[in-house]
Protein backbone atom coordinates (compact mmCIF):
# COMPACT_ATOMS: atom_id res chain seq x y z
CA UNK A 1 0.00 0.00 0.00
CA UNK A 2 1.40 3.36 -1.01
CA UNK A 3 1.20 6.66 0.85
CA UNK A 4 -1.60 7.77 -1.46
CA UNK A 5 -3.61 4.62 -0.79
CA UNK A 6 -3.12 4.47 2.97
CA UNK A 7 -6.00 5.85 5.02
CA UNK A 8 -5.14 8.85 7.15
CA UNK A 9 -8.37 9.48 9.05
CA UNK A 10 -10.43 7.39 11.46
CA UNK A 11 -12.07 4.20 10.24
CA UNK A 12 -15.77 3.49 10.72
CA UNK A 13 -16.72 2.71 14.31
CA UNK A 14 -18.26 -0.73 14.76
CA UNK A 15 -20.68 -2.03 17.35
CA UNK A 16 -19.59 -4.73 19.81
CA UNK A 17 -21.98 -7.33 21.17
CA UNK A 18 -21.40 -10.11 23.70
CA UNK A 19 -23.92 -12.92 23.30
CA UNK A 20 -23.86 -15.20 26.34
CA UNK A 21 -20.07 -15.17 25.99
CA UNK A 22 -18.48 -17.67 28.36
CA UNK A 23 -14.90 -18.60 29.21
CA UNK A 24 -14.14 -21.79 31.10
CA UNK A 25 -10.54 -22.68 31.80
CA UNK A 26 -9.70 -26.41 31.90
CA UNK A 27 -9.85 -27.79 35.43
CA UNK A 28 -11.54 -24.70 36.89
CA UNK A 29 -14.55 -25.20 39.18
CA UNK A 30 -16.50 -22.44 37.50
CA UNK A 31 -16.39 -20.17 34.51
CA UNK A 32 -14.16 -17.08 34.59
CA UNK A 33 -16.82 -15.29 32.51
CA UNK A 34 -20.31 -16.76 32.49
CA UNK A 35 -22.84 -15.92 29.78
CA UNK A 36 -21.96 -12.24 29.49
CA UNK A 37 -24.47 -10.41 27.28
CA UNK A 38 -24.26 -6.72 26.49
CA UNK A 39 -24.21 -4.48 23.44
CA UNK A 40 -22.02 -1.44 22.84
CA UNK A 41 -23.27 0.93 20.12
CA UNK A 42 -20.78 2.11 17.54
CA UNK A 43 -18.83 5.15 18.71
CA UNK A 44 -19.42 4.66 22.44
CA UNK A 45 -16.93 4.10 25.24
CA UNK A 46 -18.09 1.17 27.36
CA UNK A 47 -16.24 0.78 30.64
CA UNK A 48 -16.04 -2.64 32.31
CA UNK A 49 -15.49 -2.07 36.01
CA UNK A 50 -15.65 -4.31 39.03
CA UNK A 51 -13.64 -5.85 41.88
CA UNK A 52 -10.41 -7.70 41.23
CA UNK A 53 -10.98 -11.17 39.84
CA UNK A 54 -14.45 -10.47 38.41
CA UNK A 55 -13.28 -11.35 34.88
CA UNK A 56 -13.44 -7.90 33.27
CA UNK A 57 -10.06 -8.20 31.50
CA UNK A 58 -10.83 -11.75 30.43
CA UNK A 59 -14.13 -10.59 28.96
CA UNK A 60 -12.50 -7.74 27.04
CA UNK A 61 -9.77 -10.00 25.65
CA UNK A 62 -12.41 -12.35 24.25
CA UNK A 63 -13.22 -9.58 21.76
CA UNK A 64 -9.86 -9.97 19.98
CA UNK A 65 -9.48 -13.68 20.79
CA UNK A 66 -6.49 -13.20 23.05
CA UNK A 67 -8.78 -15.32 25.24
CA UNK A 68 -10.68 -17.94 23.24
CA UNK A 69 -14.44 -18.15 23.81
CA UNK A 70 -15.69 -21.42 25.34
CA UNK A 71 -19.31 -20.83 24.36
CA UNK A 72 -21.51 -18.02 23.20
CA UNK A 73 -20.09 -15.40 20.87
CA UNK A 74 -18.74 -11.88 20.47
CA UNK A 75 -19.74 -9.86 17.42
CA UNK A 76 -17.77 -6.95 16.00
CA UNK A 77 -19.95 -4.98 13.59
CA UNK A 78 -22.52 -7.83 13.42
CA UNK A 79 -19.81 -10.31 12.45
CA UNK A 80 -18.60 -13.08 14.75
CA UNK A 81 -15.00 -12.84 15.88
CA UNK A 82 -14.81 -16.57 15.20
CA UNK A 83 -15.01 -15.88 11.45
CA UNK A 84 -11.52 -14.33 11.42
CA UNK A 85 -8.19 -15.72 12.48
CA UNK A 86 -6.82 -14.32 15.75
CA UNK A 87 -3.93 -12.62 13.95
CA UNK A 88 -6.21 -10.94 11.43
CA UNK A 89 -8.64 -9.88 14.14
CA UNK A 90 -5.90 -8.30 16.26
CA UNK A 91 -4.71 -6.22 13.34
CA UNK A 92 -8.24 -4.85 12.96
CA UNK A 93 -8.72 -3.97 16.65
CA UNK A 94 -6.60 -1.40 18.50
CA UNK A 95 -5.18 -2.58 21.84
CA UNK A 96 -3.74 -0.45 24.64
CA UNK A 97 -2.41 -1.95 27.88
CA UNK A 98 -1.19 -0.57 31.17
CA UNK A 99 2.38 -1.74 30.55
CA UNK A 100 2.34 0.05 27.15
CA UNK A 101 4.50 -2.68 25.55
CA UNK A 102 6.60 -0.55 23.18
CA UNK A 103 9.49 -2.30 21.44
CA UNK A 104 12.59 -0.82 23.12
CA UNK A 105 14.88 -1.37 20.12
CA UNK A 106 12.56 0.40 17.65
CA UNK A 107 12.08 4.14 17.24
CA UNK A 108 8.81 5.74 18.27
CA UNK A 109 7.76 6.12 14.63
CA UNK A 110 8.53 2.45 13.95
CA UNK A 111 6.57 1.41 17.04
CA UNK A 112 3.51 3.32 15.88
CA UNK A 113 3.86 1.91 12.37
CA UNK A 114 3.94 -1.73 13.54
CA UNK A 115 0.41 -2.74 12.51
CA UNK A 116 0.33 -0.74 9.25
CA UNK A 117 3.54 -2.49 8.17
CA UNK A 118 2.01 -5.87 9.04
CA UNK A 119 -0.98 -4.91 6.89
CA UNK A 120 1.29 -4.28 3.93
CA UNK A 121 1.70 -0.51 3.96
CA UNK A 122 4.98 0.63 2.46
CA UNK A 123 7.52 2.38 4.68
CA UNK A 124 6.68 5.87 3.41
CA UNK A 125 2.96 5.50 4.11
CA UNK A 126 3.55 3.92 7.50
CA UNK A 127 5.97 6.66 8.61
CA UNK A 128 3.63 9.39 7.37
CA UNK A 129 0.82 7.89 9.43
CA UNK A 130 3.08 7.65 12.50
CA UNK A 131 4.07 11.31 12.30
CA UNK A 132 0.44 12.36 11.81
CA UNK A 133 -0.53 10.45 14.93
CA UNK A 134 2.28 11.97 16.97
CA UNK A 135 0.85 15.37 16.19
CA UNK A 136 -2.67 14.16 16.91
CA UNK A 137 -1.72 12.98 20.41
CA UNK A 138 0.10 16.21 21.17
CA UNK A 139 3.73 15.14 20.73
CA UNK A 140 6.33 16.76 18.49
CA UNK A 141 6.94 14.82 15.24
CA UNK A 142 10.68 15.05 15.99
CA UNK A 143 10.13 12.52 18.78
CA UNK A 144 9.48 9.90 16.10
CA UNK A 145 13.22 9.25 15.77
CA UNK A 146 13.76 8.69 19.49
CA UNK A 147 13.55 5.40 21.36
CA UNK A 148 11.02 4.61 24.11
CA UNK A 149 13.59 4.95 26.90
CA UNK A 150 14.10 8.58 25.87
CA UNK A 151 10.46 9.47 26.59
CA UNK A 152 8.65 10.02 29.88
CA UNK A 153 6.08 7.52 31.10
CA UNK A 154 3.22 9.80 30.07
CA UNK A 155 4.70 10.28 26.61
CA UNK A 156 5.16 6.54 26.20
CA UNK A 157 1.53 5.96 27.13
CA UNK A 158 0.45 8.44 24.46
CA UNK A 159 2.57 6.56 21.95
CA UNK A 160 0.80 3.36 22.99
CA UNK A 161 -2.52 5.00 22.15
CA UNK A 162 -1.13 6.24 18.82
CA UNK A 163 0.04 2.74 17.94
CA UNK A 164 -3.44 1.37 18.65
CA UNK A 165 -4.90 4.01 16.32
CA UNK A 166 -2.38 3.54 13.54
CA UNK A 167 -4.43 1.29 11.25
CA UNK A 168 -7.71 3.16 11.86
CA UNK A 169 -9.46 0.40 13.82
CA UNK A 170 -13.22 0.50 14.23
CA UNK A 171 -12.85 -0.86 17.77
CA UNK A 172 -10.26 -0.29 20.49
CA UNK A 173 -9.61 -2.32 23.64
CA UNK A 174 -8.02 -0.46 26.55
CA UNK A 175 -6.90 -2.44 29.60
CA UNK A 176 -6.16 -0.11 32.55
CA UNK A 177 -4.37 2.15 30.04
CA UNK A 178 -3.53 4.95 32.47
CA UNK A 179 -3.03 2.90 35.61
CA UNK A 180 0.79 2.92 35.56
CA UNK A 181 1.28 6.70 35.45
CA UNK A 182 1.24 9.21 38.30
CA UNK A 183 -2.06 10.92 39.21
CA UNK A 184 -1.24 14.24 37.51
CA UNK A 185 -0.25 12.64 34.22
CA UNK A 186 -3.15 10.21 34.50
CA UNK A 187 -5.62 13.09 34.63
CA UNK A 188 -3.94 14.75 31.65
CA UNK A 189 -3.92 11.54 29.64
CA UNK A 190 -7.60 10.92 30.37
CA UNK A 191 -8.49 14.42 29.21
CA UNK A 192 -6.32 14.12 26.13
CA UNK A 193 -7.88 10.80 25.21
CA UNK A 194 -11.39 12.16 25.62
CA UNK A 195 -10.42 15.03 23.31
CA UNK A 196 -9.23 12.49 20.73
CA UNK A 197 -12.39 10.41 21.13
CA UNK A 198 -14.56 13.46 20.51
CA UNK A 199 -12.70 13.87 17.21
CA UNK A 200 -12.37 10.22 16.16
CA UNK A 201 -15.51 8.55 17.59
CA UNK A 202 -14.11 5.04 18.08
CA UNK A 203 -15.96 2.18 19.76
CA UNK A 204 -13.99 1.42 22.91
CA UNK A 205 -14.05 -1.32 25.54
CA UNK A 206 -12.23 0.17 28.52
CA UNK A 207 -11.29 -1.87 31.61
CA UNK A 208 -10.61 -0.23 34.96
CA UNK A 209 -11.01 -1.00 38.65
CA UNK A 210 -11.55 2.70 39.44
CA UNK A 211 -15.20 3.80 39.52
CA UNK A 212 -14.19 7.48 39.30
CA UNK A 213 -12.31 6.77 36.07
CA UNK A 214 -15.26 4.76 34.78
CA UNK A 215 -17.66 7.65 35.40
CA UNK A 216 -15.32 10.12 33.75
CA UNK A 217 -14.48 8.03 30.68
CA UNK A 218 -17.61 6.02 29.94
CA UNK A 219 -20.67 6.64 27.82
CA UNK A 220 -21.91 3.38 29.34
CA UNK A 221 -20.65 1.46 32.35
CA UNK A 222 -20.98 -2.25 33.05
CA UNK A 223 -20.47 -2.88 36.78
CA UNK A 224 -19.54 -6.55 37.07
CA UNK A 225 -19.81 -9.06 39.88
CA UNK A 226 -17.85 -12.32 40.00
CA UNK A 227 -17.76 -14.26 36.72
CA UNK A 228 -18.62 -10.99 34.92
CA UNK A 229 -22.27 -11.16 35.93
CA UNK A 230 -23.69 -7.72 35.24
CA UNK A 231 -24.84 -5.86 38.35
CA UNK A 232 -25.82 -2.81 36.30
CA UNK A 233 -25.24 -1.73 32.71
CA UNK A 234 -26.25 1.85 32.25
CA UNK A 235 -25.15 5.44 31.70
CA UNK A 236 -22.98 7.04 34.38
CA UNK A 237 -25.85 9.42 35.21
CA UNK A 238 -28.34 6.66 35.97
CA UNK A 239 -25.82 4.60 37.91
CA UNK A 240 -25.03 7.55 40.17
CA UNK A 241 -28.63 8.59 40.71
CA UNK A 242 -30.28 5.15 40.72
CA UNK A 243 -27.89 2.31 41.62
CA UNK A 244 -29.48 -1.06 40.91
CA UNK A 245 -28.74 -2.61 44.31
CA UNK A 246 -26.55 -2.43 47.40
CA UNK A 247 -23.60 -3.98 45.56
CA UNK A 248 -23.60 -1.13 43.03
CA UNK A 249 -24.18 1.50 45.71
CA UNK A 250 -21.28 0.15 47.78
CA UNK A 251 -19.05 0.01 44.71
CA UNK A 252 -19.83 3.64 43.86
CA UNK A 253 -19.06 4.61 47.45
CA UNK A 254 -19.73 7.91 49.11
CA UNK A 255 -19.67 11.26 47.38
CA UNK A 256 -22.04 10.61 44.48
CA UNK A 257 -22.67 14.35 44.18
CA UNK A 258 -18.98 15.01 43.70
CA UNK A 259 -18.72 12.13 41.24
CA UNK A 260 -21.40 13.82 39.13
CA UNK A 261 -18.87 16.54 38.41
CA UNK A 262 -17.12 14.04 36.14
CA UNK A 263 -20.22 14.11 33.93
CA UNK A 264 -19.86 17.79 33.04
CA UNK A 265 -16.98 19.60 31.39
CA UNK A 266 -15.77 23.15 31.49
CA UNK A 267 -17.13 23.67 27.98
CA UNK A 268 -20.63 22.93 29.32
CA UNK A 269 -20.73 25.83 31.81
CA UNK A 270 -20.82 29.59 31.48
CA UNK A 271 -17.44 31.17 32.08
CA UNK A 272 -16.98 34.30 34.15
CA UNK A 273 -14.51 37.03 33.36
CA UNK A 274 -11.70 38.30 35.55
CA UNK A 275 -9.89 41.65 35.31
CA UNK A 276 -6.83 41.25 33.09
CA UNK A 277 -3.90 43.35 31.93
CA UNK A 278 -1.25 42.73 29.31
CA UNK A 279 2.33 42.04 30.25
CA UNK A 280 4.29 45.30 30.06
CA UNK A 281 1.42 47.47 31.26
CA UNK A 282 2.45 50.14 33.76
CA UNK A 283 1.63 49.85 37.45
CA UNK A 284 -0.76 52.79 37.07
CA UNK A 285 -2.66 51.02 34.29
CA UNK A 286 -2.91 47.82 36.32
CA UNK A 287 -4.01 49.75 39.41
CA UNK A 288 -6.82 51.37 37.43
CA UNK A 289 -8.00 47.94 36.26
CA UNK A 290 -7.89 46.63 39.82
CA UNK A 291 -9.72 49.65 41.31
CA UNK A 292 -12.47 49.36 38.70
CA UNK A 293 -13.17 45.70 39.64
CA UNK A 294 -14.49 43.91 42.71
CA UNK A 295 -11.61 41.43 42.66
CA UNK A 296 -8.51 41.36 44.80
CA UNK A 297 -6.09 40.67 41.93
CA UNK A 298 -5.49 41.25 38.24
CA UNK A 299 -4.52 38.40 35.89
CA UNK A 300 -1.52 39.31 33.74
CA UNK A 301 -1.52 37.92 30.18
CA UNK A 302 1.30 37.78 27.64
CA UNK A 303 0.99 38.96 24.02
CA UNK A 304 -0.71 35.69 23.04
CA UNK A 305 -3.13 36.12 25.98
CA UNK A 306 -1.57 33.26 27.91
CA UNK A 307 -1.94 33.58 31.70
CA UNK A 308 1.29 34.50 33.47
CA UNK A 309 0.65 35.64 37.05
CA UNK A 310 -1.69 37.26 39.55
CA UNK A 311 -0.97 40.79 40.75
CA UNK A 312 -2.52 42.32 43.89
CA UNK A 313 -2.52 45.85 45.31
CA UNK A 314 0.31 44.79 47.61
CA UNK A 315 2.39 43.67 44.63
CA UNK A 316 1.76 47.03 42.95
CA UNK A 317 2.88 48.94 46.01
CA UNK A 318 6.13 46.96 46.10
CA UNK A 319 6.86 47.31 42.38
CA UNK A 320 9.84 49.49 41.48
CA UNK A 321 8.96 52.60 39.47
CA UNK A 322 6.28 52.40 36.80
CA UNK A 323 7.16 48.86 35.69
CA UNK A 324 5.73 45.75 37.33
CA UNK A 325 8.58 43.54 36.09
CA UNK A 326 8.03 39.95 37.19
CA UNK A 327 6.27 40.83 40.43
CA UNK A 328 3.24 38.66 41.27
CA UNK A 329 2.21 35.10 41.92
CA UNK A 330 2.25 32.36 39.25
CA UNK A 331 -1.06 31.69 37.50
CA UNK A 332 -2.30 28.38 38.88
CA UNK A 333 -5.20 26.01 38.22
CA UNK A 334 -5.16 26.31 34.42
CA UNK A 335 -7.60 24.02 32.58
CA UNK A 336 -8.89 23.54 29.04
CA UNK A 337 -12.55 23.28 27.97
CA UNK A 338 -12.47 19.46 27.80
CA UNK A 339 -11.48 19.17 31.49
CA UNK A 340 -14.18 17.72 33.74
CA UNK A 341 -15.57 19.86 36.52
CA UNK A 342 -14.21 17.26 38.94
CA UNK A 343 -10.68 17.84 37.64
CA UNK A 344 -11.32 21.57 37.72
CA UNK A 345 -12.45 21.44 41.34
CA UNK A 346 -9.29 19.54 42.26
CA UNK A 347 -7.25 22.32 40.68
CA UNK A 348 -9.28 25.02 42.42
CA UNK A 349 -8.84 23.57 45.90
CA UNK A 350 -5.18 24.61 46.01
CA UNK A 351 -5.57 27.79 43.93
CA UNK A 352 -5.10 31.12 45.68
CA UNK A 353 -8.33 32.69 44.47
CA UNK A 354 -10.62 29.63 44.43
CA UNK A 355 -10.87 29.88 40.66
CA UNK A 356 -9.66 27.90 37.67
CA UNK A 357 -8.31 29.75 34.64
CA UNK A 358 -9.77 28.40 31.39
CA UNK A 359 -7.59 28.50 28.27
CA UNK A 360 -8.08 27.26 24.72
CA UNK A 361 -5.89 24.78 22.82
CA UNK A 362 -3.33 27.57 22.27
CA UNK A 363 -3.33 28.30 26.02
CA UNK A 364 -5.00 31.67 25.43
CA UNK A 365 -7.18 32.98 28.25
CA UNK A 366 -10.94 32.40 27.84
CA UNK A 367 -12.39 33.07 31.30
CA UNK A 368 -12.62 31.52 34.75
CA UNK A 369 -14.68 28.93 36.61
CA UNK A 370 -15.40 29.62 40.27
CA UNK A 371 -16.81 27.61 43.16
CA UNK A 372 -20.31 29.05 42.71
CA UNK A 373 -20.37 27.63 39.17
CA UNK A 374 -19.42 24.20 40.52
CA UNK A 375 -22.11 24.29 43.21
CA UNK A 376 -24.84 25.35 40.78
CA UNK A 377 -23.82 22.63 38.30
CA UNK A 378 -24.17 19.93 40.98
CA UNK A 379 -27.64 21.20 41.90
CA UNK A 380 -28.69 21.37 38.24
CA UNK A 381 -27.46 17.85 37.50
CA UNK A 382 -29.31 16.47 40.50
CA UNK A 383 -32.58 18.20 39.59
CA UNK A 384 -32.38 17.21 35.92
CA UNK A 385 -31.62 13.56 36.59
CA UNK A 386 -34.34 13.20 39.21
CA UNK A 387 -36.82 14.83 36.84
CA UNK A 388 -35.81 12.47 34.04
CA UNK A 389 -36.17 9.42 36.26
CA UNK A 390 -39.64 10.54 37.41
CA UNK A 391 -40.65 11.02 33.78
CA UNK A 392 -39.45 7.53 32.85
CA UNK A 393 -41.25 6.02 35.83
CA UNK A 394 -44.49 7.77 34.79
CA UNK A 395 -44.10 6.39 31.26
CA UNK A 396 -43.53 2.88 32.64
CA UNK A 397 -46.71 3.13 34.72
CA UNK A 398 -48.66 4.41 31.70
CA UNK A 399 -47.69 1.31 29.76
Amino acid sequence: MTAAEAPTSGGEALSVEFRAATKRYPGADRAAVEELSLEVPAGDICVLVGPSGCGKTTAMRMANRMVEISSGDVLIGDRSVRERSPSQLRREIGYVIQQIGLFPHRTIADNIATVPRLLGWDSEAARKRALELLELIGLEPELGDRFPAQLSGGQQQRVGVARALAANPGVMLMDEPFGAVDPINRERLQNEFLRLQAELGKTILFVTHDIDEAIKMGDRIAILREQSHIAQFDTPERILVNPADDFVADFIGRGASLKRLSLSRVRDVELHQWPTAQEGASTDEIRRVLDASDKSAVLILDEQRRPLRWVTADHLSRASGSSLGTTGLPAEAVVQPNATLSDTLNEMITARYSTAIVVDSSNAYQGIVDIDTINETVRTLRRAERGRLRHEDDEDEAR
